[in-house]
């Protein structure tokens, strides 16, 4: 189980978290439900971009997917289902995001996953590839790395950093 699941996990607990769903120009894949993204043509996507109707987006593999400019209720944390160089894109417009890289305990588990959601073994050679220099640039930006080798560990990992994160934000918030 990986990041989707998190996320899921992670919304069912906490009330205050709100997801901004993503769009993306690739197929869904066979196992992926239909609400994962927002599965759009390239056309629509660039006109999106065209109208700045991003918060954050990039070309991903041979695809692209970004965050449209989220719109949540008062009083929620958004949460962003993004990679590495969107976490860039965000952390230059707020700086103070709390940026969370979901590690994969090894490549052999990763490969497993990847292989069980569907991917075909060329996408799977080339997202390995890709997260090794993913991994390099998260530890380089000062995300949280947490290592999902166990689910219930992997989301009380993060519920703590997001309380830490609050915590932060009362403080600070206190203090002007």
């Amino acid at each position: 189980m990986g990041k989707g699941t998190i996320v899921e996990r992670l919304m069912e607990r906490d009330p205050k978290l709100w997801l901004s769903r993503s769009w993306t120009t690739r197929p869904r894949r066979p196992s992926e439900p239909a609400d994962a993204y927002r599965f759009v043509d390239r056309s629509a996507f660039e006109a999106a971009i065209a109208a700045d109707g991003f918060l954050e987006w990039v070309e991903f593999l041979d695809y692209l997917q970004g965050t449209p400019v989220p719109e949540p209720p008062e009083g929620s944390d958004v949460v962003l289902e993004i990679d590495v160089r969107g976490g860039q894109q965000v952390r230059e417009l707020l700086s103070d995001a709390l940026l969370i890289f979901v590690d994969a305990p090894s490549p052999e588990h990763q490969r497993a996953r990847l292989e069980l959601r569907g991917d075909d073994p060329t996408t799977i050679a080339r997202r390995m590839r890709k997260t090794a220099s993913e991994r390099a640039e998260a530890l380089k930006m000062g995300y949280e790395i947490v290592v999902n080798d166990d689910l219930s560990r992997a989301v009380e990992a993060i519920e703590a950093l997001i309380a830490s994160d609050r915590e932060r934000r009362r403080s600070a918030s206190a203090r002007t």
